[in-house]
Parts: structure tokens; C-alpha cells; sequence
């Protein structure tokens, strides 16, 4: 009986002395750290799981609080550990001045590979270096944006307009997320490899690729909320969403392997694709003529390839142009200011403007002139940027600007949501939707890239920016000079927790028919 007791009493002692321990190192974490609580055996993985419904808000509060940079670590044993950061100096360091020790990493690549294989968006080091080199000479092109800009006049024109014109006679309230999403996927697609997919046609047709697409996009972008442990070994057993994901991308890959294949076949027979000025197209025929017929053992680089520019041009502009649409439905003042600076283009064409609405197809050289517009959408973006976080994995041992010490291995997230939202960046009026600050003297005005990461920075620079622009400015004029854009009322418009930063219940609005001004 006195050994039971005494055993009893001694396990009471070590849970007694454990709690302690707990409470002293929770204690002790609170008053050394000023980020977010990082608890023993679990690290920051309880903190976010408190916050998970808030969970960019939450990232902007702690990086706020800790003066721009916050260290992290994940579960005992888990071997992730890294910081958080929305210091513009050390963006600028890592993408930039020491951007070779701060590659997208193996924790990236390893949850976007089965779908982007060694694409662009997911490639590092040399094979980086030689897509980009490759896809830069082609998209700065003179050829390549008067093709590109020709598609998205037409896609606007034949098919985005006719589309909400037969919504609006509907009567309806629909999701003007969806419809932008279905814009974009068609334009990078006929853009990027000469193939339309027609989502856009009138009938709003489900289209398998599209549908597998967005489908293995969106698996993909859970791994990253999971832990390896659990991914991988669903993974392995082809089971649950990963079971779905491989489905996916199999529809994915057969879809664009078949249109490499046709391409290549036709190359091969024609000698040339001159005739052509997609991507995909112009891609080849410089293959083709560096290495003659043998172009077979190239076909997954060109799948690669183009799936990961559909990945970049469907999402990141559709899911802008919802956010400002959004943001300039709740400011008339903006609205009024956007229609006004159209309507004074549209009047240098020395025509009327009444009753030749369906006539106006905006120029290269007036969407230029959209100073305001453009001003509205960087804005815009500012504070709704369409990749919210972006990260980086440490090669070596290393040590940023702000004294922040980082081991090889670890990984930095830099948050440019919460940039745009730190008084320390952007000033007091942070917070505010205020086009005006992107213009002085008449002019718009760029912002430092590090400060403004919504394009990324440094070597990893958009290569689309242009085209991204362009192509917001010729939706947002065309939609906005037709119809007043008004949210559904009570519609919750809030972010959902991905890495593209979509609106989670999608934006569901009705379009009223403007009245034009002479």
C-alpha cells in the first residue's frame, strides 16, 4: 500500500514540476517575444489555429506588434523553423542583394511539383535562369504583345461583354469572381499556347480542363495548411484529397501534354510556326531551330511550362480585378472620378459618345492615358494583393538587415498583405482606399518594388506586369463605362485562407446599365 502511494505521489510531483515548466516557458516567451505566442512542444501552430478565421489579420497584428519581423517555429521535432517579415529592407535583401541564398526552397517545390513539375513558378538556380531568359526576350516582345492585346480586346468584346449583357438581362445577382476567373483562364490560355477553351462562351459551359485546373490548384494550395506527415503519406496510399489531386492533374497534363504534341508534330511537318504568335508557338520554333527535329525529349519542359503560366495569369489578375470592383462599389467617389478620366479620353476621338457604346474598344494609347484608373488599381492591389505571402527557404546561415538570424533551412515568409497595411510603410492613412497617392503632379508614380512586393521584386520580377495591367485597365474601363458595379447586400466579402488570395464567398453583385455622358 505505502509503495502505491508513494508511487502515486511521486508522478503527482513530475506532472506538478512539468505544468510548471509549461507556465514558466509560456511566461517567460511572452515577455521575450512580441510576436505571436509560440508554445512549447507545438510552437506557433496553436496561436494560428486560435486565429484561423482571421488568420492574414492576425499575421499583420503580430508583425505590427514585433516592429516587422516576428521568429517562428513549428511542432517539436518538425524541423520548421524561420521568421516572419514585412520589413521592406530585408525583402529588398533577399530578393535582391543576396538573392541566391534565398531561393523558393524545397518546402515550395516540393507541394507544387506534381502539378507545375519544373516550370518557371517553380523552378530555381540555372533551369530558373534559362525559362526566364527565354520567356522574357518572347513576352517583350513587339509581336508578342500586339498578339496578346489583340486576344484580350476580342475576348472582352465577343465574349466578356456579350456574357454580362445576357446576365444583366437575366435579372440576376451572379459571382463576377467566377466570371473574371473565367476571363483570365481563357485569355493566358490563347495567349500562352493558341488554345481557347471556352469558358467565357455564352453559356458559361463547364469545361473538364478548366474545372481540373482550378481543382488541382486548389488541392495543391491545402498541402500547405497540412503537415508533410499527413500529406505525403495520402499521397502515397492515393487516398482522400490527394486521391483527387492526382485525378486532377492527370486531366491537367493529358490536356496540355496533347496540345504540345500538335504543336510540335505541326512544326516539324511546316518547318516553321511563324504563322503563330503564342507562347508556346514562339517557344518552339526558337527550339526548333537550335536543335533541329529531336524536340520529343522537350515535351515535358514545354507541359511545364505552360501550366505554370496558366497558374500565374488566370488567378493573380482575375482575382485583382474582384477586389477592385469590390472596393469601388463602397467608394462612388472613385467610381465617379474613373468615369469622368474615360469619359474625357473617349471625347479627345472628337465623336459622340451617346448610343455608340457597343462601338468603344479602348487603344493601347488610351488605356496609357487611364491615370487614375491605373492609380485605383494599384491601390487596390495594395491592399488586396492577389499573392498575399510569399517564401523563401535560407541556403546558408545568414543574418538580415534588421539583425534577424536565420539558419540554413529555415524559411521567411514576408507578408505583403500586411505591408499595405503597416502605418510604418505606408503612413497613417494605411488602412484607407486612396488612389491619390499613386499620383503627383497629374502623373502616376511608381512605388520602390520592395516596398510594393504585390509583383514580386528583384531578379523574380513579374515578367507579365505590363500585360497584367493592360489587361485590368481594359476590363475595369470596359465593364465600369457600361454598368454600375453593386454587391449584393448583404454579401460577406472576406479573404480566403490560400496562398492566392481569393474572395471566399466569391463576389456576388448585379450590374446596372450607366447612362453614358456626352
Amino acid at each position: 500500500m505505502e509503495y502505491w502511494l508513494y508511487a502515486h505521489s511521486f508522478l503527482w510531483d513530475i506532472l506538478v514540476a512539468f505544468l510548471a515548466l509549461f507556465l514558466f516557458s509560456c511566461i517567460r516567451e511572452r515577455i521575450t517575444n512580441k510576436g505571436p505566442m509560440l508554445w512549447p512542444v507545438f510552437g506557433i501552430i496553436p496561436s494560428l489555429a486560435f486565429h484561423i478565421s482571421d488568420a492574414f489579420g492576425f499575421a499583420t497584428r503580430s508583425l505590427i506588434n514585433s516592429g516587422g519581423t516576428f521568429p517562428y517555429r513549428g511542432m517539436w521535432m518538425g524541423g520548421a523553423h524561420g521568421v516572419m517579415t514585412a520589413n521592406p529592407a530585408n525583402i529588398e535583401y533577399m530578393v535582391k542583394s543576396n538573392f541566391s541564398n534565398f531561393p523558393k526552397g524545397k518546402y515550395y517545390r516540393d507541394r507544387f511539383r506534381d502539378l507545375l513539375g519544373d516550370g518557371i513558378f517553380n523552378a530555381d538556380g540555372e533551369l530558373w535562369k534559362e525559362q526566364r531568359q527565354k520567356a522574357r526576350t518572347e513576352m517583350h516582345s513587339s509581336r508578342f504583345f500586339d498578339h496578346s492585346f489583340r486576344t484580350m480586346q476580342d475576348l472582352v468584346h465577343l465574349k466578356l461583354l456579350k456574357v454580362t449583357e445576357n446576365l444583366v438581362s437575366s435579372g440576376d445577382s451572379f459571382d463576377l469572381q467566377e466570371i473574371l476567373l473565367r476571363f483570365t483562364f481563357d485569355n493566358i490560355c490563347i495567349a500562352a499556347f493558341g488554345v481557347d477553351p471556352g469558358c467565357l462562351n455564352l453559356d458559361l459551359p463547364e469545361v473538364p480542363f478548366a474545372k481540373a485546373f482550378e481543382e488541382a490548384t486548389e488541392l495543391t494550395l491545402s498541402r500547405f495548411l497540412m503537415p508533410p506527415f499527413i500529406w505525403k503519406p495520402m499521397k502515397f496510399l492515393g487516398i482522400g484529397h490527394e486521391k483527387r489531386l492526382k485525378a486532377a492533374i492527370r486531366i491537367v497534363h493529358e490536356f496540355a501534354d496533347e496540345t504540345v504534341k500538335n504543336r510540335r508534330n505541326k512544326l516539324i511537318k511546316l518547318g516553321s510556326l511563324n504563322d503563330q504568335s503564342d507562347l508556346l508557338s514562339r517557344l518552339m520554333d526558337i527550339e526548333y531551330k537550335e536543335n533541329g527535329e529531336n524536340l520529343q525529349y522537350r515535351d515535358k519542359y514545354f507541359r511545364d511550362f505552360c501550366v505554370s503560366f496558366i497558374l500565374a495569369g488566370r488567378d493573380t489578375t482575375s482575382v485583382a480585378l474582384a477586389w477592385f470592383f469590390w472596393l469601388v462599389s463602397t467608394h462612388r467617389d472613385t467610381e465617379n472620378k474613373i468615369i469622368t478620366e474615360i469619359n474625357n479620353i473617349l471625347r479627345d476621338r472628337n465623336r459622340k459618345i451617346e448610343n455608340e457604346k457597343d462601338e468603344i474598344v479602348f487603344t493601347a494609347e488610351e488605356l496609357k492615358k487611364m491615370v487614375y484608373l491605373e492609380a485605383a488599381l494599384s491601390e487596390s492591389m495594395r491592399l488586396y494583393p492577389s499573392v498575399p505571402t510569399e517564401i523563401k527557404e535560407v541556403v546558408e546561415d545568414d543574418v538580415l538587415p534588421d539583425g534577424s538570424v536565420l539558419k540554413k533551412g529555415a524559411r521567411v515568409f514576408y507578408g505583403v498583405f500586411s505591408m499595405g497595411r503597416m502605418e510604418s510603410i505606408w503612413g497613417k492613412d494605411c488602412l484607407e482606399f486612396k488612389p491619390e497617392r499613386w499620383i503627383k503632379e497629374g502623373k502616376f508614380v511608381s512605388e520602390n518594388q520592395y516596398k510594393y512586393a504585390v509583383f514580386n521584386a528583384g531578379p523574380r520580377l513579374c515578367l507579365g506586369k505590363r500585360f497584367a495591367y493592360m489587361q485590368m485597365k481594359m476590363v475595369a474601363a470596359s465593364i465600369l463605362l457600361r454598368y454600375s458595379v453593386k454587391v449584393v447586400e448583404g454579401h460577406v466579402v472576406v479573404p480566403k485562407l490560400t496562398t492566392t488570395l481569393y474572395m471566399k464567398n466569391g463576389l456576388l453583385v448585379t450590374l446596372n446599365p450607366r447612362s453614358y455622358v456626352k
